[in-house]
């Protein structure tokens, strides 16, 4: 299951960039973006609950769906760019094994602790 999980997230990434690849920008606005939705983890420093709540609006798959089908109804290819690099940061991340965050501390994820998943690397 965990192999097909991946395998799903991997395919989002791939869609993500396909977008990508169809709008009016150089190449290299989809690293340059990339982290910018890590931004919302400053929140962490007001508390875990801000914080949590602030990642997983910005790494929620739902919040860039709605971002990349409101820029094709407008044609707005800005609005296209900020939805394919949200899905292709919310999948890559899932894809590493970073998922939603609980409001108790930034380590517990809907897909299990972080440490525990690198401690044997």
């Amino acid at each position: 299951m965990k192999n097909l999980l991946k395998l799903e997230e991997a395919a989002e990434a791939v869609v993500a960039v396909v977008i990508f690849s169809k709008l009016p920008f150089a190449w290299w606005w989809l690293p340059a973006l990339f982290l910018v939705p890590d931004l919302s983890m400053l929140l962490y420093l007001i508390s875990a609950r801000a914080g949590a709540a602030a990642y997983n609006f910005m790494h929620h798959k739902a919040l860039a769906l709605g971002v990349l089908l409101l820029g094709w109804w407008l044609g707005q290819p800005l609005l296209l760019l900020a939805g394919s690099v949200l899905l292709f940061h919310a999948a890559f991340d899932r894809l590493l094994g970073y998922g939603l965050k609980y409001p108790s501390h930034f380590q517990h994820t809907h897909l299990g602790a972080i440490q525990e998943r690198w401690a044997g690397l």
